[in-house]
């Protein structure tokens, strides 16, 4: 059974704190075989994550979390930037051009500043085929979610919808990566974008923090890595 976190923040987004040196050190410590660098409305660091990674024995999938007029969206398995603003339909398509599946991230979910897509967008998106074929899973746990009943509710649609089921923790600090993880039968990105498009993944929660304690954690390692992120030094 591989396991895979498929929604995490590194330095190159506004709000991470971690450098991509880190993520995938603590990947390899916390037995992960699978990540996904999803950088807000950014693919630099996962490009070169990609680099990187064979020193540390992760698997790394490129992506992105991409602000759409109508909430946030995970594209995987891309190398360009997408154009953030455009409708949910318009970026899955530009994802679906650049050979990328989508995720949708913390449906329904608010507080924070969070945008969230709501289940009657995605209903509606999933009515065209085209759509359908690329947003293909619902992340059903989210680990560091303000939110916590929307992880119920996401479930709830997921189901639903029969799309597959992801968990990931939408770290923004090394703290929390893994909090949620994907369970896929192999051990690769192949594998595991496989088992996404035959619904066959598994979300499950490995850790939960308290919201206090989650914004804890997140400001004092945002406040640490201030001077590296100023300096660069926290780039790579």
């Amino acid at each position: 059974m591989g396991l895979a976190d498929l929604h995490l923040h590194t330095i190159y987004s506004y709000d991470g704190t971690a450098s991509l040196a880190a993520v995938l050190n603590r990947a390899r410590q916390i037995g992960l075989d699978v990540i996904a660098i999803t950088d807000h409305d950014e693919v630099k660091g996962a490009i070169k994550a990609l680099e990187i990674a064979p020193n540390y024995g992760v698997e790394v999938i490129p992506g992105s979390e991409i602000t759409t007029a109508d909430g946030d969206l995970l594209g995987l398995f891309i190398k360009e930037k997408v154009q953030a603003g455009l409708s949910l339909v318009e970026t899955v398509l530009r994802v679906r051009e650049l050979g990328g599946i989508c995720i949708a991230p913390h449906p329904m979910a608010g507080g924070m500043g969070m945008k969230s897509l709501g289940g009657r967008v995605i209903l509606k998106a999933l009515r065209i085929p085209q759509v359908a074929d690329t947003l293909i899973g619902i992340e059903t746990y989210n680990g560091t979610s303000i939110d916590r009943i929307s992880n119920h509710y996401a479930a709830i649609l997921a189901s639903r919808l029969k799309v597959a089921k992801t968990g990931n923790s939408d770290a923004h600090t090394i703290d929390t990566m893994g909090f949620g993880v994907t369970e896929f039968d192999g051990h690769t990105a192949a594998d595991l974008l496989a088992a996404l498009k035959n619904k066959t993944t598994k979300a499950h929660r490995n850790k939960e923090w308290s919201p206090l304690r989650i914004l804890g954690s997140w400001g004092i390692r945002y406040v640490g890595s201030a001077f590296s992120r100023l300096t660069g030094l926290a780039w790579t």
